[in-house]
């Protein structure tokens, strides 16, 4: 028995030394833990055992998580809820026919988010919010509402500026979504279904994501990717990072439904501040471009090219005189990088020129027979310019609300006509207002041929009351349309 007696107390001493020396090894933090965890678990015991179901119990001390508060307290004051009333417009069959339109003059309402980025009162939201409206109401947070008018718009990146006439706005301040990571933590604030002042959560999921949702030759789409949950009115709000600095603008959702199914877009704030500087000071974006025609690389392209790895973006042309042409990049050549900045997509790509403006010198790193070369390239404009297009070509460009080019030789010479200006992007203006869609191409202006977009836009400065203008489309149909200036 005492043989049996010694053998147990001896275990018993051992428990308690190796007891001891776990909780010296313990740091403070451990223990206060560990110290919550029990107590907590002690109190759900407790509760189990008295069949006191309503016992509050707290186990959520050890549970760590962001803090959205601070952020969304200060998003939510400066974005706005934006409501707007366009006339509806006639389909091409009623224009053909000379048809009324269905429903008469019954106006078109509809309904989208904005931020607020200057306490002055101008506001970013996206393109297809405002693009088609004659009235915008703008609501603030604290429900003053205003009128709200139309600084400038870029379709080519679905943005839009508009102003209202107030001071000392609360507003937002401008992060960096080159920094953001894949699992950051962001916030969508917004109006979904006219829920005003909104905020949803989730994370980074994806960034310089095309979803071609823009449908435009001269789109530009690198959306951030994430999994906050963004609906109908969400348009044009705040993706904010938990700092609550601006990093994006809420413009698109994946969906077979409508409605919000787990993958929402925004453009990222690195391009919509450059747009949002440009549409304020010249009424139009200054766009900037490589001259080249590009594509991503996946494991077909890089067995049929010989190339080693997967990354990079793959040059497929190289417009003749663009900047690239006279950098020396040829097709075949593979883009990893510009100023610094990796080039896995050809989103990417498209994200980081979009921030530069016509004449900026930028520093290419590429891959040319599975060799590393560099290139300082100066960008151009769409014209083929190294410099800004100046005020008065941005005036009767803004009132026109269309990008003009030369129409080209083989067109011209296929549709049988000389001369003429193709109307190449579109925006709202007196051409999109007078029926005028993208493609068409001016020959004459009041009965005069036109024979350059330096000239047209020469002979429209001039103008002043109803003006005729004649063309073609590229299908060989002829239109007329008038329009007052």
């Amino acid at each position: 028995m005492k043989k049996y007696l010694s053998t147990i107390l001896a275990a018993f001493a051992g428990a308690i030394l190796a007891l001891g020396l776990y909780h010296l090894l313990l740091s403070p933090q451990e223990q206060s833990s560990q110290a919550e965890y029990t107590s907590a678990s002690q109190e759900a015991v407790t509760a189990y055992q008295t069949g006191n179901t309503s016992t509050s119990y707290n186990a959520s001390k050890t549970i760590v998580g962001p803090d959205f508060g601070a952020a969304a307290d200060k998003t939510v004051h400066a974005v706005v809820h934006i409501k707007t009333k366009a006339k509806r417009r006639t389909t091409i069959y009623e224009q053909f026919f000379g048809l009324e339109p269905r429903n008469g003059d019954v106006p078109m309402r509809a309904s989208g988010s904005g931020v607020i980025i200057s306490s002055d009162g101008y506001i970013l939201t996206n393109n297809h919010v405002v693009e088609s409206a004659e009235e915008i109401k703008v609501t603030l947070n604290d429900k003053r509402t205003y009128d709200a008018k139309i600084e400038g718009l870029d379709p080519s990146t679905d943005l839009a500026l508009i102003k209202i006439d107030e001071k000392n706005l609360p507003y937002l301040e401008m992060g960096d979504s080159d920094k953001l990571s894949i699992g950051e933590w962001v916030l969508a604030v917004g109006n979904p279904f006219n829920l005003t002042s909104t905020v949803t959560a989730g994370i980074v999921s994806a960034k310089a994501r095309n979803i071609n949702i823009l449908g435009k030759r001269s789109a530009i789409e690198s959306f951030i990717q994430t999994d906050a949950a963004v609906n109908r009115g969400n348009s044009g709000g705040a993706l904010v990072n938990t700092e609550g600095e601006l990093v994006g603008i809420n413009a698109a959702i994946a969906s077979n439904t409508g409605s919000y199914t787990g993958y929402s877009f925004a453009i990222p704030v690195n391009i919509a501040e450059k747009v949002a500087n440009d549409l304020k000071k010249y009424g139009m974006v200054q766009r900037a471009f490589i001259g080249v025609t590009i594509r991503d690389i996946n494991s077909k392209l890089a067995e049929k090219e010989d190339i080693d790895k997967l990354q990079g973006v793959y040059i497929d042309g190289v417009e003749d005189d663009g900047a690239a042409d006279k950098g020396g990049l040829k097709e075949g050549d593979i883009i990893v990088s510009i100023d610094g900045n990796q080039v896995n997509s050809s989103g990417r790509l498209l994200e980081l020129i979009a921030q530069y403006h016509p004449g900026d010198k930028v520093d290419i790193n590429y891959i040319r027979n599975n060799k590393k070369k560099s290139v300082t390239l100066v960008l151009q404009g769409r014209t083929g310019k190294t410099k800004l297009l100046d005020p008065d070509e941005l005036s009767i460009s803004s009132v026109l609300g269309a990008t003009l080019e030369n129409a080209e030789g083989d067109q011209l010479q296929r549709l049988g006509i000389e001369q003429g200006v193709q109307v190449t992007e579109l925006r709202s203006g007196k051409l999109k207002s007078a029926g005028i869609r993208e493609g068409f191409i001016i020959t004459h202006v009041d009965k005069k041929k036109v024979d350059s977009a330096e000239e047209l836009k020469d002979i429209l400065s001039e103008k002043e009351g109803g003006v005729l203008i004649k063309g073609v489309y590229p299908n060989g149909m002829q239109a007329y349309y008038g329009f007052g200036l």
